[in-house]
């Protein structure tokens, strides 16, 4: 969307003020630029008033306070006045029809945000990146699946227990790792905490625009990792955390082969243990199916709620669990890479404990 100088964008309700872009053009130039701040906004994912994201609950009529904080800017904006206590929900319901609107992030309250209490009860201070953690941190924890198991035995199934799913984009959660538990965290083992990259990149909106939301340009990076092209190029450690003897591909390609190996991991375990063949759907909730047709691949009609997987032993769910969060955290491997590759590796070594896991030359940072 292209806006013309002599053109007045009102962005009332959106931002709370009439901004002119002949105005903005004439600013000084050391400011922001409106104009393209709103163009920013308008192309990115926070504005798409089309998206499953904020048209889910159409038929409902309403968006319920479980949801609502994050998918509302009245949501997030009440939720902001309350303690925190129950994190990410309100008490109430609220209209349809809303986006994640310039005041979400830009209101008094919201500006001054500091601290952000996780899923877990933990609370860290995020300094300026707290309004982006707010919503981008996941639903659940470590905690929430060890209470979920509590009192039952790893390898019997159990009727009582069902998936516990994440959500999307828990990148804050990943980048404090320990501190926040967004990974589920096998007991005697220990996990690295928060991920702290150089000064100048070590903050939400400084490795992505605040507006746009894309990532900054590779070419920031290349001052300490030379000769990379993309992102996905950069390793930052010098183990073969997969066992397959390269130590130069990108540590993305390290934690994407644990992932594919794991997602075998746990179809091998729900059929010889679980006694029950497992499909999974990044698509389709609640992401883990019955495999009807026991042909390893999803096919039609199994990917649906009526099918959903309902033979969960507490070893497969913490597998799966750390599996989904991987999947759903798609820059884990720069928002805290060892994390990341610890919640793989535990989750393949428990279930190599009950069916066979090959994992020679694994390495664990």
């Amino acid at each position: 969307m292209h806006l013309s100088h002599n053109i007045t964008v009102s962005l009332i309700g959106i931002l709370g003020i009439v901004v002119s872009a002949d105005l903005a053009a004439a600013q000084d130039p050391q400011k922001p630029d409106l104009t393209a701040i709103t163009e920013a906004w308008l192309a990115s994912p926070h504005a798409d008033r089309s998206a499953e994201a904020f048209t889910h609950w159409n038929e409902d009529g309403e968006v319920p306070g479980r949801c609502a904080v994050c998918h509302t800017a009245t949501g997030m904006k009440d939720y902001l006045a309350t303690d925190r206590s129950t994190v990410g929900i309100i008490d109430h319901p609220v209209p349809l029809g809303m986006v994640v609107e310039c005041a979400t992030c830009h209101g008094g309250t919201a500006q001054a945000l500091r601290n952000v209490v996780f899923p877990s009860g933990a609370e860290a201070d995020m300094g300026n990146s707290a309004i982006c953690a707010t919503c981008h941190q996941g639903r659940a924890s470590s905690d929430s699946v060890t209470a979920a198991v509590a009192g039952t035995e790893d390898d019997v199934v159990s009727g009582d227990l069902s998936f516990i799913n994440v959500h999307y984009k828990a990148a804050a959660a990943t980048q404090m790792g320990d501190l926040a538990r967004g990974g589920y965290q096998y007991e005697g083992k220990n996990y690295t905490g928060l991920f702290k990259h150089v000064p100048d990149l070590d903050s939400c909106t400084s490795c992505h625009n605040p507006h746009s939301t894309e990532p900054v340009a590779v070419s920031i990076c290349t001052t300490c990792h030379k000769g990379v092209a993309d992102f996905g190029a950069i390793r930052t450690t010098a183990i073969d955390v997969d066992g397959d003897g390269d130590i130069t591909e990108g540590i993305s390609s390290e934690i994407a082969a644990l992932h594919d190996i794991l997602g075998d991991a746990i179809r091998r375990y729900a059929a010889e243990m679980a006694q029950a063949p497992v499909v999974y759907d990044s698509h389709a909730y609640p992401y883990f199916f019955a495999d009807t047709d026991g042909d390893g691949a999803v096919t039609d009609g199994e990917a649906v709620y009526p099918n959903r997987y309902q033979s969960w032993t507490p070893r497969m769910l913490k597998a799966a669990y750390n599996y989904q969060y991987v999947a759903k955290d798609t820059g884990a491997y720069a928002h805290n890479p060892h994390y990341a590759i610890q919640l793989l590796h535990d989750s393949l070594e428990s279930l190599g404990e009950a069916v066979d896991v090959d994992m020679t030359g694994f390495a664990r940072p």
